[in-house]
């Protein structure tokens, strides 16, 4: 997976995660351990709180709100990765 990733890298995407988390920012670097992602949103999924379809749709229309210089997050952990732009607008 990791290697498939590194086209990405410069880009901001969306990682669905394990946990319920999503994190969205710009790939900074991909390694066979995990990725690296800079000004970064590390978003906790709480019950009866936005959706995460809806988070992410709002961070597609109006940016990703940073709340982390450099996070890494464990390959792991990856459920998804996707590039934000690929987020289809409604």
């Amino acid at each position: 997976m990791a290697a498939s990733l590194l086209a990405w890298v410069g880009r901001d995407v969306v990682l669905d995660l394990s946990a319920p988390l999503v994190v969205l920012g710009r790939l900074e670097r991909v390694t066979p351990d995990g990725l690296l992602l800079r000004d970064a949103d590390v978003h906790e999924l709480l019950p009866g709180a936005t959706t995460k379809e809806r988070y992410v749709l709002e961070a597609r229309k109006h940016g990703i709100r940073r709340n982390r210089a450099l996070v890494w997050i464990r390959i792991e952990q990856l459920v998804g990765v996707s590039p934000l732009d690929d987020v289809v607008l409604y």
